[in-house]
């Protein structure tokens, strides 16, 4: 079979999606060069996102790795030291660090700042001169999530702007590799600035947490290579300041731009369904509804590089993945996919299954998927509550942002007070 070759501006996803549901559960791809299987099939995507034979540290299980990780325009999606690319006990003991962030006893307590928040930004919308477009990615989607995480990390509001652009250039896949380790290297001297910052004055602050258990007696066991305990290791051990460096970057990035692609792609999906915001307005279904089927239909991110296959693994049609290739999920094609959601590509509130792995399966599932959902449903709420006649601005052109991992929009043009049906 050829290998498809993935669009990095992502300008026409449904057709991509397509070709991935017509080639089979597994396909051969390429991605900006590098060659891996895409599993679009939920139900094998499910099965390998828990299968330990399948990892996401490239360091130990990637044969490709050390070909690509100098020219590739996403080592920084594979090159870092987290949970996000931790194997076995290094991922346990990364996770239970970052996990104390996200209880749900301290998520129900940002409900109330959510709120705020949210009704902070609705506030400036209401002054738009009447007629006047506004850009609801740029004046919603985007604010309210970097607030959030603002606040959960403790970042200084002078960093705040800073951020946000090196996380857009971490998404952007249409960069050189110039370009991307240009923004990766500004990406690590502003998480610098901002440990510098919170060891002279820490807070009651995820930052301030990281950073003492890296500074701790734990932490310095952690390993003065940067690669954390070893497999065999305690469990107990700390981190390391690399690993320190890469869990902000994780926590800032996964805890922002997904967030913003849920929000937007579920006012657009609204906009562009009237008739399943009337459902929801009529009583026929909740905002969590919309919430879980914007996330089924327009996963926030398409494609999640990589994992990597531990051992030989058969998969259906007689397929198999070598040991040391590598694996891509790809969410948006597997929310869409006939085998789980019949007529996949419609949006509808109602649907009894809205079943879907946007925020991953297994023991690499989101930790701020709670978080994730209360602000998706509180700004929904909020803004069509407050703008009750909101519509898509004319000629409005939802065009992708350029990315083969981020699925949202450019920009999200809308008039607060369109004329009534």
């Amino acid at each position: 079979m050829d290998r498809l070759v993935l669009d990095p501006t992502g300008r026409d996803r449904d057709a991509e999606t397509a070709e991935l549901h017509a080639r089979g559960p597994a396909t051969p791809v390429d991605i900006l060069g590098v060659k891996a299987w895409a599993v679009a099939d939920p139900d094998l995507l499910e099965e390998l996102l828990k299968d330990p034979r399948v990892s996401k540290d490239p360091h130990r299980h990637w044969a490709g790795f050390p070909e690509v990780v100098s020219a590739w325009p996403l080592a920084l999606w594979v090159n870092v030291r987290s949970m996000f690319t931790a194997y076995g006990a290094d991922h346990r003991r990364l996770r239970r660090l970052v996990g104390t962030a996200f209880t749900a006893r301290r998520i129900n307590a940002l409900a109330g700042r959510v709120e705020e928040l949210t009704d902070a930004l609705l506030d400036e919308l209401a002054a738009t001169p009447p007629g006047a477009p506004v850009d609801l990615r740029e004046r919603l989607a985007y604010p309210l999530p970097i607030r959030v995480i603002a606040q959960l990390l403790g970042l200084p509001g002078e960093l705040v702007d800073r951020f946000r652009a090196h996380v857009d250039g971490a998404f952007d896949t249409t960069l050189t590799t110039e370009e991307s380790e240009a923004n990766a290297v500004a990406f690590y001297g502003m998480l610098g600035e901002l440990i510098a910052a919170k060891r002279r004055e820490p807070g009651d602050d995820l930052t301030s947490a990281l950073i003492d258990a890296c500074d701790g007696a734990a932490g310095s066991e952690a390993g003065s290579d940067g690669a954390g305990s070893a497999e065999a290791g305690s469990g107990e051990a700390g981190l390391s300041e690399q690993e320190l460096l890469d869990t902000l970057l994780l926590v800032v990035s996964a805890g922002y731009e997904t967030t913003v692609n849920l929000i937007d792609n579920g006012i657009a999906d609204l906009l562009t369904h009237p008739d399943q915001l009337a459902l929801v307005r009529g009583g026929k279904a909740g905002w969590d509804d919309v919430v879980e089927e914007a996330l089924r239909r327009d996963a926030p991110v398409a494609h999640l590089p990589l994992r990597y296959a531990v051992e030989d693994i058969a998969l259906p049609g007689g397929v198999t993945v070598r040991r040391g290739e590598a694996i891509l999920a790809s969410y948006a094609a597997a929310g869409r996919h006939p085998s789980r959601h019949q007529d996949g590509d419609a949006f509808d509130v109602t649907r009894v299954d809205k079943d879907h792995l946007a925020f991953g399966h297994g023991v690499h599932f989101c930790l701020g998927a709670p978080l994730a959902r209360l602000e998706g449903r509180t700004a929904l709420s909020r803004l069509f509550e407050r703008f009750p006649d909101l519509v898509l601005a004319p000629g409005a052109d939802l065009r992708p942002v350029e990315s083969l991992i981020s699925n949202g929009h450019r920009t999200l043009p809308v008039l607060l007070h369109g004329p009534r049906p």
